[in-house]
């Protein structure tokens, strides 16, 4: 009787220790994948809140400009026609007066252009995007700090313009970012349509190394990147090179 205690203690003991073994390592992986999903889910509010941010921060660089370079001189504009208006002024003081206020509507107009550059480049405007992205290589390489080169095969028009110009802004940020970050020797870009989807390449080469850690991607301003890229309703991909590689591609 003793001995078929001990013999089932001894199964139940071996029972126990059998689910323990098998169960902590399944415990411990299931642990790990619920960090790694609450760590993208949590980058995704981030990306989400820098889309918000960004927009409140535009809404609130436009308004000073303005309140600062517009409204300010609209005001003045404003005045000075209803002293011309009123009639009690000489010869000498009206004449004062209707210079000054040519002279005030000629800043408004700069100034109103300045805002409206900073909107959407003019050769965006007028050229269309292949142009524009053209313009921005051509300018980067005439600085000698990068030698960017670029195929662009862009239908005319195929993105609205407010896409063409969150694509405008990623293709710059990157090349700021390669700039500003790393010692670049070379970038390129490659936009291409295929299958009815737009392919966007962007690779560059630096001297030291990227990691692929949410941290860096914080650093290198990808954050603004990637929010931009929602705002498309893009798919992409990030590739981090063992040398010194860097590559994000996206289709739209």
């Amino acid at each position: 009787m003793i001995t078929i205690v001990l013999f089932s203690f001894i199964a139940l003991l071996i029972t126990g220790i059998s689910l323990f073994t098998y169960f902590l390592p399944r415990k411990k992986i299931v642990v790990k994948e619920l960090e790694k999903k609450n760590k993208e889910i949590t980058y995704q509010k981030e990306i989400t809140e820098s889309i918000i941010i960004n927009h409140e921060k535009e809404r609130k660089r436009i308004s000073k400009d303005l309140h600062d370079n517009i409204s300010s001189k609209l005001n003045v504009i404003n005045l000075n026609v209803n002293l011309l208006k009123d009639g009690n002024l000489n010869t000498e003081e009206s004449l004062t007066v209707n210079n000054g206020t040519l002279n005030i509507i000629d800043k408004t107009i700069k100034s109103a252009s300045k805002i409206e550059h900073n909107l959407l480049p003019p050769i965006l405007k007028k050229f269309g995007f292949k142009d524009a992205v053209e313009e921005l290589a051509d300018a980067f390489n005439n600085s000698r700090k990068i030698n960017i080169a670029h195929t662009i095969k862009y239908p005319k028009k195929l993105l609205i313009p407010e896409n063409e110009l969150h694509l405008y802004r990623i293709i710059e940020e990157l090349i700021n970012n390669a700039i500003r970050f790393r010692k670049v020797k070379s970038s390129n870009i490659n936009i291409a349509f295929k299958d009815n989807k737009l392919i966007f390449n962007y690779t560059n080469n630096s001297i030291g190394s990227y990691s692929n850690n949410l941290n860096i991607k914080k650093r290198f301003n990808l954050k603004n990147i990637e929010s931009r890229i929602s705002l498309l309703n893009a798919k992409y991909s990030i590739e981090y090179g063992i040398g010194d590689s860097f590559k994000i591609l996206i289709v739209i």
